[in-house]
């Protein structure tokens, strides 16, 4: 079975990166848009309207144009951008979400990615909210670092260029970054979560942080339960794994490069019981599970092909 893919916004990093992963397999066909004719709407619209599935790479308002490009009613659509993300008429884009995330993928006619961040503090938070563990209207804060890639070509240049010198830097301090909104609704929380992010001075890789005081939460709360929570919600997945606490006991610096290159996102509970604190952790690839990793999966999923198709779930040792 072959089906015909067409991204746009190709040149993009994103839209690089899933061209990459899809340009060398046998049971997907890429559509391109003549180089001279790229800014033509009506040709582009046509070769959009020949395909099985669009992936959109684009700036949130071009996302949105794009969407209205599509009249073939049997055409498939991945956004990566924030346009729909918290629209209810779009799927949302993780399958580990829940047990029934993937089979609503597969059945959808649109999917939103999740974004990069949302990612990591999603994938921490909704196993406890649905384990009863934490309640839905905890006051949650979110820290989380990213590789300057996250910020697009811009910022790309920016560092690349040497323009950019700061080995690390936080942003967003007007606490409205258009993330906080989807880890919400998506996480399952009743208020927005204090999110900080921050970039450093490397390409890619990115660290998600959720501090919990145990002391606060109901019940007689352990590093141990939470542990389980989150091995219990994501056990058989190829994509999202928790390490043991074993492992995380020994870990001593946790670097946000150490599963670049992949689909796979790590979590890790590291805690103090006598101190009844702990702090939950995401690592991933922010360009791979964050981004076009993520991208691919749930194409792989809409388009009925094998669910592990062009991704890697762990760094070849």
């Amino acid at each position: 079975m072959t089906v015909r893919v067409f991204i746009d916004g190709e040149a993009g990093t994103t839209g690089l990166q899933i061209r990459n992963r899809l340009e060398d397999r046998a049971d997907v066909t890429l559509l391109q848009v003549e180089e001279a004719r790229r800014k033509d709407p009506e040709y582009r619209a046509a070769v959009m309207n020949e395909a099985d599935l669009v992936v959109l790479c684009l700036p949130d308002a071009a996302a949105r144009e794009a969407v209205g490009l599509i009249e073939n009613p049997a055409v498939k659509l991945v956004d990566a951008s924030s346009a729909h993300r918290t629209d209810a008429d779009w799927v949302y884009g993780f399958p580990e979400l829940d047990a029934a995330q993937a089979e609503r993928i597969a059945a959808a006619q649109r999917v939103t990615n999740p974004g990069c961040y949302p990612t990591g503090a999603v994938g921490l938070i909704r196993p406890l909210i649905a384990a009863g563990l934490l309640p839905a209207d905890f006051a949650v804060t979110v820290n989380a670092v990213s590789g300057y890639s996250g910020g697009g070509r811009q910022l790309i240049e920016t560092y690349e260029g040497g323009e950019q010198t700061l080995a690390f830097s936080a942003y967003g301090l007007t606490l409205e970054h258009k993330h906080t909104e989807e880890m919400r609704v998506h996480a399952g929380l009743d208020e927005r979560p204090l999110f900080m992010p921050s970039v450093g001075n490397y390409r890619q890789g990115m660290l998600v942080q959720v501090p919990l005081q145990l002391w606060a939460l109901p019940g007689d709360l352990t590093s141990a339960g939470l542990r389980e929570a989150l091995a219990d919600h994501y056990r058989g997945q190829a994509f999202v794994s928790v390490a043991s606490l074993r492992e995380s006991d020994e870990i001593a610096r946790l670097g946000p490069e150490g599963l670049n290159g992949t689909n796979e996102m790590r979590l890790f509970v590291f805690g103090n019981d006598n101190r009844r604190q702990a702090v939950l952790v995401a690592l991933l690839d922010n360009l791979g599970k964050g981004a076009s990793g993520a991208a691919v999966q749930n194409l792989n999923l809409m388009l009925g092909l094998v669910p592990e198709s062009g991704l890697i779930s762990r760094r070849a040792a």
